[in-house]
């Protein structure tokens, strides 16, 4: 009777990784319910929800660059302009700059990015439910690796099983067929999950990324309007509402900048970042 021994533990398995995940999904969906649905982002959440503290960083000096209080220089160097900030990002970029009012962007984005402005606005986000926290975001993806790994554990339980010699009053398709109750649970728990579970993002919750959308849409219609971007490419030329302008860089990163010179400047700042 040892399959009846396997059999428990191949149950044990399969139920603690499927219940698991069923908990985590769970967790997160009430997350998400109870997330701000009616709101408008700012520009400093739509970057974070969008690529987190650096894309953050990039959008302040993209912004201050515009307005000329911030030069980006080709060569990949900042210089301050204006060593007013006008919020607290703003003054993180510039303490990050440091009191000689020039350094590589480099340093600079990786400074503002760990800044205390840029942590608070993420706990803000966490804390209407549009931001994912870091355990939110591994729990379920844990939970689906463990029932992957519960299937392929009940599977080999039951190979093990049928190892042993059979007996006139217990086929092996009878014991196959107790084995493949555990595994049709593990199983269609999976495909429960790719249905139902939401996709989340690195840094966005469902409710954030529905707000995001809505963001990008409103964007891609002002720019459609005024020529101030180009929503297939993802660029914009700068010559109309600035905010619209800001908002692709905010959505799409350094890739929606249009102006020669500053995207010279972050591709140095990136090349750097791979050596």
């Amino acid at each position: 009777m040892v399959w009846v021994f396997l059999l428990l533990l191949a149950w044990a398995v399969a139920g603690a990784a499927c219940t698991r995940l069923c908990l985590a999904a769970v967790r997160a969906a009430s997350v998400d319910e109870n997330a701000e649905h009616v709101r408008d982002l700012t520009l400093y959440e739509a970057a974070f929800l969008s690529g987190g503290p650096g894309r953050v960083a990039d959008l302040t000096m993209v912004s201050m660059a515009r307005q000329r209080r911030l030069l980006l220089a080709r060569t990949g160097w900042a210089t301050v302009v204006d060593p007013r900030g006008r919020d607290e990002m703003e003054r993180s970029v510039i303490g990050a700059i440091g009191p000689e009012g020039q350094s590589r962007i480099a340093p600079v984005r990786a400074a503002a990015a760990a800044a205390d402005a840029v942590g608070g606005l993420a706990e803000r986000l966490v804390g209407a439910g549009l931001a994912v926290t870091d355990g939110a975001r591994t729990t379920v993806a844990a939970g689906v690796r463990q029932v992957r790994a519960a299937s392929l554990v009940v599977l080999a339980l039951g190979v093990v099983a049928l190892l042993f010699p059979a007996t006139p009053d217990l086929p092996r398709d009878l014991v196959a067929l107790w084995f493949a109750l555990p595994l049709a649970l593990t199983l269609s728990c999976l495909a429960i999950a790719r249905v139902e579970v939401h996709p989340y993002s690195r840094w966005a919750s469902p409710a954030g990324q529905r707000l995001l959308a809505a963001l990008a849409r409103r964007a891609a219609s002002a720019g459609a309007g005024t020529g101030t971007g180009d929503t297939s490419a993802g660029t914009g030329t700068g010559t109309g509402d600035d905010r619209t302008y800001l908002t692709f860089v905010a959505v799409r990163g350094i890739r929606a900048v249009g102006e020669p010179d500053l995207r010279a400047a972050f591709a140095h700042r990136e090349q750097r970042g791979r050596d």
